[in-house]
C-alpha cells in the first residue's frame, strides 16, 4: 500500500513539471547498510556490539525496550565489518554508470551518523579507494569507449564540487565566487548558475581538479571524530553526448555522488560556539530530507524540497528522475545504538520511493537559410543593394543602375551654416590628396556620421568655453579675497618667483590658518545644533543634560590625541584576543551570542590583527564593527585618559 501511493505520489509530480504526458518506467530507490569495523572505547573494553548481520541482505539489531528481542531490517544489501570498498562499489555503484551512457541520471548518497564511515565509504584512502575514484575510473573509461572513432557518439565529461554549509552552497573548485542560488528551468532540471565546471578527460585530469577542491570543504574536531565533515559534499559529474551524423541528437546524464554530513548529538560531541551552530543547520537539512522520505512514500501533494538547500539539490535523486543509490552507514557499537536505530529506520523509509527515470535527449535544428542567402553571390549583392535603397539607408553610387547625384542637390535639405562647414572640411580633405576622400561623395550613412561627429565637437568647445569662464570668474573671486585677507593683516598665500611660471589647469586654493579652520568648524557645528534644536521636540531637563553630556564627550574625542586613540584602539584588540565569553559580554554592543562567536573564530583562525578583523566573524557585519568601536573607543579613552593627559593647543 504504501509503495502504490508513493508511486502515486512521483507520478503526480512529474505531470506537475510537465516532463512528459505518458507513463515513465518505475525504479525504486535502491538502500544499502554498511556496518563499520568495531571500535573500542577507551576505559570501557567490556562494551559489546548490539548490531549482527544475517545475510548478505538483512541484519538483526538489540531491542533496546526488551533486551530479550531483537529488531530485524532486510534492505537491497548488507555489508558487514569484513566487507572492502571493492565489495560495495562492484555490488552495489557500479551498475548504475551504464544509465549515464544512455542520457539518464544516477545518484550515491551516503547516509549515517557522525563517525559512522561515509566519508570513508565515499573517498577511502590511497589503498582502499572508495566509491568517487572507483566510479570516475570506470566512468572515463567507458566514455573513451563509447566516443572513439567510427562510433556514432562523441561523448565530454565534466565535473562540479560544492558543499553545503550552514544553508549557504559554496563552490569547492572557486571558494571566492561567494553562495550561490539554487533554480529550476521549466523542464523541472535543478541547476546551479555560476556553479565552476571543469572538463576532464583523464583520471589524472580528475585528481588535478578534485584533491585541492576537496581540502576547501569544511571540517572540525569533536569528541566524536576529529576530521568531523561540516557539511554536505556533493560532487555532480555530467556526461553529454552529440551525435556525428543526423539527425544531430544529443543527450545528457549527470552523477550526483555525495557526502552527508552526519547527525549529532550535542550532547555526546560537545559542540560550543560556531561547532552548535553547524551541528544545528546538518541536523535540520537532514530532519528536512527525512520529511521529504516520508511526504513521497504517503504520497502527499507537497514535497517539502524548497525547506532545505540540501532537499532542494536532491529533488532529482529521491522522487524525480535519477537511479539513486543511498549507502546507509551504522556504527556497531552500544553507545550508537539510537543513532544506528534512527538511520536504519530512515534507510527502510528510503527505499519505499519511486523514481522515474527517463533519458535527457534533445534535437539540434538544422539552420534555415534565407531566400536571399541561397541566391548566387552576384544575384544576392543586387538584391541586398536593392532593399538598401529602399529602406533609404544605401549609397546611391553604389548601384550601377542609379545616376551620381549631384553635390548641390544632396546639400539642399541642410541649414545654411552645416552646408558652410562641410563645404570648407570638404576642401580640406580635398587637398591632402589620396590621404583623404571628399565628403560630397561618400556614401549617405558615412556622411551622416560625419556630420553628427561635427556637432559632437561643436558642442564639445561650447561647453569647454561655458567652463572656462565659470574657472575665470572663480579665480577672480578667489583673487579679491586673497586681497581682502591682506588688509586685515592674515597671511598672504605663496607665489612662485617671477623667473618661474607655473601652468594650472585650476586656481590655487589659498590654505586659511589652523584657528581660523576651528573657528569655522566650531561655528558649523552650532548652526547645525541650532537647526537640529529648532526640529526637535521640547525634552525634559534630564534628557536635555543626558544629550549634552554625550554631545561634550564627540567632542572631547575629535580632540583627543592620536597617541590616546592608539592605546584606546589596543586595548581593545588586547581584550577580544585574549578575554573570555563572560569578559567580551562587558563590552558595549557584545552580548552573549556574539561573545560566543568571537571565542569560536579565535580557536580557528587564531588572534585578531586589528579591531576591524571582527567583520571576519560569520554573523558580524561590517556596520556592527563600525558601532561596536565607536561605542567603546570612548569608554577604554576615559580608562587610560590619566595616562595621557591633555596638550595644551
Amino acid at each position: 500500500m504504501a509503495a502504490a501511493a508513493a508511486a502515486t505520489g512521483a507520478a503526480r509530480s512529474q505531470l506537475n513539471k510537465g516532463r512528459s504526458s505518458r507513463r515513465l518506467p518505475v525504479a525504486r530507490v535502491r538502500v544499502a547498510v554498511r556496518l563499520r569495523p568495531f571500535v573500542e572505547e577507551v576505559g570501557n573494553p567490556s562494551e559489546s556490539s548490539c548490531v549482527r548481520g544475517l545475510d548478505s541482505c538483512s541484519l538483526e539489531i538489540a531491542n533496546g525496550r526488551n533486551s530479550q528481542e531483537t529488531l530485524k531490517y532486510q534492505f537491497d544489501a548488507f555489508f558487514g565489518e569484513t566487507s572492502t570498498q571493492q565489495d560495495i562499489y562492484v555490488g552495489f555503484v557500479q551498475p548504475i554508470l551504464r544509465h549515464l551512457m544512455n542520457g539518464q541520471n544516477a545518484s550515491v548518497l551516503a547516509y549515517g551518523p557522525t563517525g559512522a564511515g561515509k566519508t570513508y565509504t565515499m573517498l577511502g584512502s590511497p589503498e582502499q579507494p572508495g566509491i568517487i575514484p572507483r566510479a570516475l575510473k570506470d566512468l572515463l573509461q567507458l566514455t573513451r569507449e563509447e566516443g572513439a572513432e567510427g562510433r556514432p557518439w562523441a561523448l565530454a565529461v565534466s565535473m562540479s564540487y560544492l558543499e553545503i554549509y550552514q544553508e549557504k552552497v559554496l563552490d569547492l573548485l572557486a571558494p571566492a565566487s561567494g553562495d550561490l542560488v539554487i533554480r529550476e528551468d521549466r523542464w523541472g532540471n535543478i541547476l546551479i548558475p555560476g556553479l565552476t565546471q571543469k572538463l576532464i578527460a583523464s583520471f589524472t585530469d580528475f585528481e588535478q581538479h578534485f584533491l585541492p577542491a576537496s581540502r576547501n570543504r569544511t571540517v572540525g574536531a569533536t569528541r566524536l571524530n576529529q576530521r568531523s565533515s561540516r557539511s554536505h559534499a556533493v560532487l555532480l559529474v555530467k556526461v553529454e553526448q552529440r551525435e556525428r551524423m543526423a539527425p544531430f541528437r544529443q543527450r545528457e546524464g549527470k552523477l550526483y555522488l555525495i557526502d552527508l554530513a552526519g547527525s549529532e548529538d550535542n550532547r555526546r560531541t560537545g559542540n560550543q560556539g560556531l561547532r552548535l551552530k553547524e551541528s544545528g543547520a546538518i541536523n535540520a537539512s537532514l530532519f528536512v530530507l527525512s520529511k521529504v522520505v516520508d511526504a513521497l512514500n504517503q504520497g502527499l501533494p507537497r514535497v517539502p524540497y524548497r525547506d532545505s538547500k540540501l532537499t532542494r539539490l536532491l529533488q532529482d535523486s529521491l522522487g524525480g528522475s535519477a537511479h539513486s543509490v543511498l549507502i546507509a552507514n551504522i556504527a556497531p557499537e552500544r553507545r550508537f545504538y539510537a543513532d544506528t536505530v534512527t538511520s536504519l529506520n530512515f534507510a527502510s523509509r528510503s527505499k519505499e520511493v519511486i523514481n522515474r527515470p527517463f533519458t535527457h535527449k534533445s534535437f539540434q535544428p538544422p539552420v534555415k537559410l534565407a531566400p536571399k542567402e541561397l541566391m548566387d553571390p552576384p544575384e544576392a549583392k543586387r538584391a541586398r543593394n536593392q532593399e538598401e535603397l529602399e529602406d533609404g539607408t544605401g549609397s546611391p553610387e553604389s548601384s550601377p543602375s542609379c545616376p551620381k547625384l549631384s553635390p548641390l542637390k544632396q546639400l539642399d535639405i541642410l541649414e545654411p551654416a552645416v552646408q558652410e562647414r562641410l563645404l570648407n572640411l570638404d576642401r580640406i580633405l580635398g587637398s591632402r590628396g589620396s590621404q583623404g576622400t571628399s565628403v560630397l561623395s561618400t556614401p549617405r550613412r558615412e556622411r551622416t556620421a560625419l556630420e553628427k561627429a561635427l556637432k559632437e565637437k561643436d558642442s564639445e568647445i561650447q561647453r569647454l568655453k561655458e567652463k572656462y569662464k565659470e574657472l575665470e570668474a572663480h579665480r577672480l573671486s578667489q583673487k579679491s579675497m586673497e586681497l581682502e585677507n591682506e588688509e586685515n593683516g592674515s597671511l598672504a598665500p605663496l607665489h612662485p618667483p617671477p623667473s618661474q611660471t607655473v601652468l594650472m589647469t585650476k586656481p590655487l586654493h589659498r590654505v586659511a590658518p589652523f584657528q581660523q579652520i576651528q573657528e569655522q568648524t566650531t561655528s558649523q557645528d552650532n548652526q547645525v545644533l541650532k537647526k537640529e534644536s529648532r526640529k526637535r521636540k521640547p525634552e525634559p531637563g534630564g534628557q536635555r543634560e543626558e544629550r549634552a553630556e554625550g554631545l561634550r564627550a564627540a567632542l572631547a574625542l575629535l580632540q583627543m590625541p592620536p597617541d590616546l586613540l592608539a592605546e584606546s584602539r589596543r586595548r581593545i584588540l588586547g581584550l577580544l584576543n585574549t578575554g573570555s565569553a563572560r569578559e567580551l559580554r562587558r563590552l558595549q554592543r557584545i552580548g552573549e551570542k556574539k561573545a560566543q562567536l568571537i571565542v569560536g573564530w579565535r580557536e580557528l583562525h587564531g588572534p585578531f590583527a586589528e579591531v576591524e578583523d571582527l567583520r571576519r566573524v560569520e554573523g558580524i557585519s561590517e556596520k556592527q564593527v563600525a558601532t561596536f568601536l565607536k561605542a567603546n573607543i570612548l569608554i577604554f579613552a576615559a580608562q587610560c585618559y590619566r595616562d595621557f593627559p591633555r596638550k595644551d593647543p
